[in-house]
């Protein structure tokens, strides 16, 4: 006895279409989803991944490409806040394994700063590229204490080396150098102008280390820090130069804990 083959009834054959055109329609929807998705993802994105710290106010545009105003805070709970003037504008290109971003601030960038992220299952390595921006040093204030109260008025000028952080599981890790120049830094709270120029210099390693030194000023400042589980460990110290004991006094007492004629400053 001979057995003809079967063959799809049209009923089949229809569904099979259905399926393979709802299929079509989900793969499209979700690339549209991503390739619109709306600038407020990252908005909440950097909220949520620095405490609420860093804040995009006004997102505009997609997570690609767009732009918002950038402000600091004290974190949950605090009163301080500063926004940078203008806009930040970013351009995000993935690669196959990848992610290139282009950052710029209307107020500080004169050239974009250019980032590589490169992202894991639990893990994930950003590398900074070599850059330079200038930032208003009265943005600290957003950031609470200390820096609400020293109320520092100047130019910081930031300078990136090559410096690339690696996350893993819960260990940060941070690799090159990065240096912050404050030349001619003055405070609301002394009448003396300047109060002197200093460099802050953050430099990786197993334990990554937090230098502060004075360049010239007749306030000194010194101290050094580590990052130790993920928490920073700051120790150092003001002291008025010779001849500025008095018009510094008042500054002195506020930036720390007064020990004789120095101040003692602890973070962490």
């Amino acid at each position: 006895m001979n057995h003809r083959p079967r063959t799809p009834t049209a009923s089949a054959a229809q569904t099979g279409v259905w399926a393979w055109a709802l299929v079509g329609a989900l793969c499209g929807a979700v690339w549209a989803t991503v390739q619109f998705a709306p600038a407020v993802w990252l908005q909440r994105a950097v909220a949520a991944a620095t405490d609420g710290r860093v804040v995009l106010h006004d997102s505009q545009g997609t997570l690609w490409h767009g732009s918002a105003q950038l402000g600091f805070t004290g974190g949950p709970g605090s009163s301080d806040a500063m926004r940078l003037p203008g806009r930040v504008q970013w351009d995000v290109r993935p690669d196959w394994d990848q992610l290139h971003l282009a950052l710029r601030a209307d107020c500080c960038t004169s050239d974009a700063q250019r980032m590589d992220l490169k992202p894991g299952l639990r893990s994930w390595r950003l590398h900074i590229q070599p850059g330079q921006s200038n930032w208003p040093a009265d943005l600290l204030a957003g950031l609470g204490t200390p820096w609400n109260t020293v109320q520092l008025q100047g130019t910081l000028a930031l300078k990136t080396q090559g410096l690339t952080l690696v996350s893993s599981v819960d260990r940060l890790q941070l690799e090159g150098s990065l240096s912050l120049d404050m030349p001619q830094i003055s405070s609301s709270l002394s009448t003396l102008r300047p109060l002197g120029s200093y460099q802050l210099l953050l430099q990786g390693g197993e334990q990554p280390a937090l230098d502060l030194r004075t360049l010239e000023g007749s306030l000194q400042l010194q101290g050094n820090g580590r990052w130790t589980a993920g928490h920073l460990r700051f120790t150092g110290e003001a002291r008025a130069g010779a001849g500025n004991e008095a018009e510094l006094s008042n500054l002195l007492n506020i930036m720390g804990r007064r020990d004789g004629a120095r101040s003692v400053i602890t973070l962490g």
